[in-house]
């Protein structure tokens, strides 16, 4: 019976429906302030009605519940981290580098484009046609017209030896010109520095025979000089240009510049011609000897030719003093057999140490020259009479 009527005085949370005291102002589990005015005297009227699918959980059940749902979460959670975390292998990933847009390229406008001026072509001129003395060669007519040998021999159809006859025509082909270059900017020259200032001159007018080394040896100028002063870059003369040749500055070849201060012992005279191996025939009746002059001769001097026949059997030798540079050989020097005979000859500058001209006593007074050779054939009959050969001093 005391349990029946506790059971009276006592109330139900109508939040959680924990049973309590009739006295309770609160509720003990879930905190609901109790109206003490509503106090339940019966069980059955006080309680919710349930439907028959309802659960009902206690509080402390229901904590219970939800940490162990937390503590799940945290647990998957845990591994689904661990399986996604990298392996100790590290993967290098190729970034592809950024290739830069290339600039624009400027684009340069071409410039106008000048049209050369063609150059006048020059037409070749004929080749010189030439009779052949006794005693020329192919190396003669080379040395006279500035031109090679094997031109000469291709040009006259010869043979490897070019054999030239006497009297036979011979065609001499035309140097090749070339090209003269564009003069470049030059200082004008003043007086003090132009050599050719005030210098005297012969004209000579081009033929188709005139040579520039040809100029030289009868004007005795350097070929380096005539170009100077004509303001020509090679050697090549056209027929019928005018010459200018310089006289101011004569002198010897391959030899210093005369200066009025020149004193003996002068220089060896430079042989001019023949050339050296030269052969004459037996139609030959003399031979010309020349050679450059190595200065103004005083009075008391001269130049000493000797000639010597190194061939003949008995000593033969030709001194002669002349006071050109060019001496004549006699016929009565001429070989009397028809065998070629091997002439010697030298030039030299002698000076006279005695006064009068009865018994001149002469001296060197210079360098000897270069001994050259050349051939002579004679005829076979006796040399004349008129003209004989000066003795050895």
């Amino acid at each position: 019976m005391a349990n029946l009527k506790n059971q009276k005085n006592t109330r139900i949370c109508p939040v959680c429906g924990t049973k309590l005291s009739d006295a309770a102002t609160r509720c003990l589990v879930c905190g609901t302030q109790l109206n003490t005015t509503a106090a339940v005297t019966k069980t059955g009227s006080t309680q919710p009605k349930r439907t028959a699918n309802e659960i009902r959980i206690s509080l402390p059940l229901a904590i219970i519940l939800g940490l162990v749902i937390v503590a799940l979460a945290g647990l998957l959670a845990f591994f689904v981290i661990k399986g996604a975390a990298p392996t100790s292998e590290i993967t290098v990933v190729d970034t592809p580098t950024e290739t830069p847009n290339p600039s624009a390229t400027i684009t340069m406008t071409p410039t106008q484009t000048l049209t050369p001026v063609p150059e006048a072509t020059m037409t070749p001129e004929p080749p010189i046609q030439v009779t052949v003395q006794a005693g020329q060669f192919c190396s003669t007519f080379a040395g006279l017209y500035n031109v090679s040998e094997e031109s000469i021999r291709i040009l006259n159809g010869l043979g490897t030896d070019c054999v030239l006859q006497e009297g036979m025509p011979l065609l001499i082909p035309r140097p090749t010109i070339t090209p003269t270059p564009a003069p470049s900017p030059t200082v004008d020259m003043t007086a003090e520095s132009d050599p050719f200032l005030d210098c005297e001159y012969d004209s000579v007018i081009v033929s188709a025979e005139t040579t520039l080394f040809g100029l030289s040896t009868s004007y005795n100028v350097p070929m380096e000089e005539i170009r100077a002063f004509n303001g020509m870059t090679n050697d090549i003369l056209r027929q019928g240009d005018t010459i200018k040749i310089p006289l101011c500055n004569r002198r010897a070849f391959n030899a210093p510049t005369p200066t009025p201060t020149n004193r003996p012992p002068y220089a060896a005279p430079s042989l001019l011609l023949p050339a050296s191996g030269a052969a004459f025939g037996s139609t030959a009746d003399s031979v010309a000897l020349q050679w450059s002059a190595v200065t103004d001769l005083r009075g008391n001097e001269l130049y000493r030719v000797t000639v010597q026949d190194l061939t003949s059997d008995t000593e033969k030798i030709l001194v002669q003093y002349v006071r050109d540079t060019k001496f004549i050989l006699p016929a009565n020097f001429r070989p009397v057999d028809t065998t070629p005979h091997i002439i010697q000859w030298s030039v030299v500058v002698a000076r006279q140490t005695n006064s009068g001209s009865e018994n001149p006593t002469y001296i060197d007074a210079g360098e000897v020259s270069e001994k050259r050779v050349f051939s002579w054939t004679g005829t076979g009959a006796l040399p004349p009479t008129n003209g004989q050969l000066t003795p050895t001093p």
